[in-house]
């Protein structure tokens, strides 16, 4: 067309030269014009797959707008065609120099940049952001990159901005970066369109040159291989926004991650999406829906899709959770916007991008809790020592080849090459990093379908649990509290598979994770397993079977259930003295811990003469400031103060706690420990301001370390709830305590020893604010269950008779109180 304008122009008098030219162009463009049409009439292959990549790039109203012009363009020609010999030149220039005719550049472009999904909803506080950063005149090039996972809804406020500030630009273009051919092609095509040249080069010369306020739009530049940086305009003007699933593009600029939506919005998308009113019964449904889908916008857009065409949004929720890979991998055939792809696409797409061992990690990481994933735990199964009771090397090929891959020559753990592994992942935002923690997260609905692209998941599940059970063995004893928080939602999340014998078996390992945490059901049934196991393998004599047995003691113990603890106490300890010798630290470990249950029957004494038994032997073997003897010096230290001789448990303590302070430090759990049995001790001397000081600081140290559920944790509240009412300030302790009664309830039971001790402890609180009602009814069972746990000679059930003859006595119940009474002194007499 330009080329036959110039030559009108120039040739004016004999432009019937040039109907043949026009008749063929005329031709061209008729031809373009049946080609566009057959586009929009596929029947069958390569003309399907045509289609869907037309309506998928955002095409067809493009093609549709150039279809009008070659039509205006084909009459415009005609009419040339139909002028004579004897036609004038001005009434030729006249027809060519129209305004629908001329070809020239237009003062302000929108190239391809549809407007965002009619049902967009929310994003105010990134499109807030991104408004305030494009101010105009900042005399520097301004760039904004928008990172986030695939199915976010990047692109969609990348629009909606565009859309809305549309007026503060010169000329917008959109290109398609998710190539190096579709940014070329992308340049090039806005150089044509600008007539300013026909390559990449010559746009990005022309924005460098052209001062006006440009905005240059990036979309899907996913490839971290691809330098952006190449197809910048080198100047200090114009505006670049970029939507990337590669959060390393924030180099290049202000940015914002694009996660999931708020609450409200998601609602309101879903129900916009499915044709829903905004009723509160579709209000309730639609927020139980979108909070399954974690708020993702393009999960929620597929939902309402499908709901769309079932009109059943209630019976919704209970599909997907049947068939969530199915519906998040199907295609709606109406939509809102031009989006390609599924949710499973969209990321299949990314994850086929990996490297082999990229995508193993990922795939390993499925079986894992989607988040608190660290570098550690792949580290420390890296130094795995193949104790003899836990799986050996031939048993753990399959992860020791994938840790082989991140070791140094010398067998060393390689850091900079686990970085480079999940630098690659992070690249497509299909796991993210946590700076502050150190911790790796994965989106819950990623964390699903990445188990969906395993090939044989049992033999991955094998892995990862392997690999957990090799890192747990190697946690030192003194870090297994903190270690086991972090472990416990991976290995909850890891054990449930583990319905059968397999054949690397770490669930001796995990027994301590849940021990740690205060699962102790669950480490019964695992250390029960174990036990029966070893006893199988190795038999009754074997130091493997002994190590099972003595932590089913503990566990035991810890559960309440202290005959059954102390029978297989003594069984242990008669083995390991015959098998090791009275000095040896394991035989040293056998008698704490038989200590420990005389301590918890109420045989004090007992408790007494078996710790100091057991620290003078570890002074004398280990030293004075070894863990192990100042632990037995804390132990001696407690059965002291429960037979009343509190100086001596004080002076012991204050030893302790100074010498674990210098070896761990003030913020050690341990030390915590050390700090709260001085508090008790001060308490119990009658200095209670300072105990109720100390006591303060391991509360908020360990709900801190711990977090607020902890059994630790609820042991210091309650043992701060106690000083606070010794200084009479029972309102407060009443608080306190009615939270551990409820939290140790929730995670203990109701039978267990530790709860019963919480509502001894309320319903004392309760009596002395004058409600004695609630105190009986509390005191009531505290004493049934007492005598069913121990029976009426336990100390702890004497105590709980006590108490309650107390209150039946304050109640005017004079004959229950006389006769509690009376059974309490006549067990003290026989005793």
């Amino acid at each position: 067309m330009m080329i036959l304008h110039d030559q009108i122009l120039t040739h004016g008098n004999t432009a019937v030269k040039f109907k043949a030219m026009c008749e063929e162009l005329e031709s061209y463009l008729t031809a373009v014009i049946l080609a566009v049409q057959n586009l929009h009439n596929p029947s069958k292959g390569f003309q399907k797959r045509v289609k869907e990549f037309v309506a998928a790039s955002n095409m067809t109203d493009e093609i549709a707008g150039h279809q009008k012009q070659i039509q205006g363009i084909c009459f415009k020609l005609k009419l040339l065609a139909a002028v004579d010999t004897n036609s004038k030149v001005n009434e030729m220039h006249a027809i060519m120099t129209a305004p629908s005719f001329v070809v020239t550049p237009p003062s302000r472009s929108i190239n391809n940049c549809p407007p965002p999904s009619r049902i967009f909803q929310g994003r105010q506080t990134i499109l807030a952001k991104m408004h305030r950063f494009f101010t105009p005149d900042s005399g520097k090039q301004l760039i904004y990159v928008l990172h986030g996972l695939g199915g976010a809804g990047k692109t969609q406020i990348a629009l909606k901005f565009i859309q809305d500030s549309s007026a503060n630009f010169s000329d917008i273009f959109l290109l398609n970066a998710s190539t190096l051919d579709t940014i070329i092609t992308g340049l090039k095509n806005m150089a044509v369109s600008k007539f300013v040249g026909d390559s990449a080069q010559d746009a990005l010369t022309w924005l460098q040159s052209k001062h006006g306020n440009w905005l240059l739009f990036f979309d899907n530049a996913d490839d971290p291989k691809i330098n952006l940086n190449k197809f910048f305009p080198q100047c200090n003007h114009g505006n670049i926004i970029i939507t990337s699933r590669n959060p390393g593009l924030r180099t290049y600029g202000d940015h914002s991650p694009v996660s999931d939506m708020e609450a409200k919005d998601a609602i309101t998308l879903l129900l916009q999406s499915a044709a829903k009113e905004s009723s509160e019964e579709n209000v309730q449904v639609a927020a139980a829906i979108v909070k399954e889908l974690f708020h993702l916008p393009l999960a929620i857009v597929q939902a309402g899709s499908f709901i769309l065409q079932s009109e059943d949004m209630a019976g919704y929720l209970m599909l997907y959770q049947k068939n969530r890979a199915q519906l998040l991998s199907e295609k709606p055939v109406q939509s809102h916007d031009h989006y390609a792809w599924t949710v499973y696409t969209t990321w299949q797409i990314s994850f086929d991008r990996l490297s082999q061992l990229a995508a193993t990690l990922l795939q390993l990481c499925s079986f894992l809790h989607y988040s608190g994933i660290s570098e550690d735990m792949f580290s420390n199964a890296s130094k795995y020592s193949f104790p003899v009771w836990l799986p050996a090397k031939e048993e753990l090929q399959a992860p020791l080849q994938f840790l082989s891959h991140f070791l140094g020559p010398t067998g060393e753990w390689n850091s900079l090459r686990f970085s480079e592994v999940t630098n690659e992942i992070k690249s497509y935002s299909l796991i993210t990093f946590d700076a502050a923690t150190k911790m790796f997260s994965i989106h819950p609905l990623v964390h699903a379908w990445s188990r969906n692209t395993l090939v044989d998941e049992a033999a991955s599940h094998l892995c990862i649990s392997s690999l957990l059970g090799m890192s747990i063995a190697e946690i030192p004893n003194h870090d297994i509290t903190l270690a086991s928080l972090r472990l416990m939602p991976h290995i909850s999340s890891v054990t449930p598979f583990n319905t059968v014998d397999v054949e690397a078996d770490f669930r001796a390992a995990f027994w301590g994770i849940y021990f740690s945490t205060g699962k102790l059901t669950e480490a019964q049934n695992l250390i029960e397993h174990t036990c029966e196991k070893y006893r199988l393998v190795f038999g009754e004599e074997h130091l493997a079977t002994l190590v099972a047995m003595r932590r089913l003691g503990l566990t035991y113990s810890h559960l309440g259930e202290y005959k059954k603890a102390k029978e297989l106490e003594v069984t242990v300890l008669e083995k390991r003295t015959k098998l090791l010798g009275e000095d040896h630290p394991d035989t040293l470990s056998a008698i704490g811990d038989l200590a420990w249950t005389h301590s918890a029957l109420g045989d004090f004494a007992k408790a007494k003469e078996l710790r100091v038994t057991v620290l003078e032997k570890r002074a004398t073997l280990l030293g004075l400031d070894h863990p192990d003897t100042l632990r037995a010096m804390a132990n001696l230290a407690a059965t002291h103060s429960m037979l009343g001789d509190f100086d001596k448990a004080k002076e012991l303590e204050v030893t302790v706690l100074e010498k674990q302070t210098k070896l761990l430090g003030e913020d050690h759990l341990v030390t915590l420990s050390a700090m709260g049995n001085l508090a008790w001790t001060h308490s119990a001397l009658g200095d209670f301001e300072k105990a109720k000081e100390l006591q303060v600081t391991v509360l908020e140290k360990r709900t801190k370390l711990l977090g607020e559920d902890h059994p630790d944790t609820l042991l210091a509240m309650g043992n701060l709830a106690r000083s606070h009412s010794k200084l009479r300030d029972f309102e407060k302790a009443k608080e306190l305590e009615v939270v551990v009664l409820e939290k140790r309830t929730k995670l203990l039971g109701e039978d267990h020893p530790h709860t019963l001790i919480a509502m001894g402890n309320l319903a004392t609180t309760c009596f002395k604010l004058g409600d004695l009602e609630q105190a009986k009814q509390l005191e009531v069972t505290v004493l049934e269950k007492r005598r069913q746990l121990w029976g009426d000679r336990h100390p702890s059930t004497v105590g709980a008779m006590q108490d309650l003859a107390i209150i039946y006595r304050a109640l005017d119940k004079l004959t229950e109180a006389a006769e509690l009474e009376r059974l309490v002194k006549q067990i003290q007499m026989s005793l």
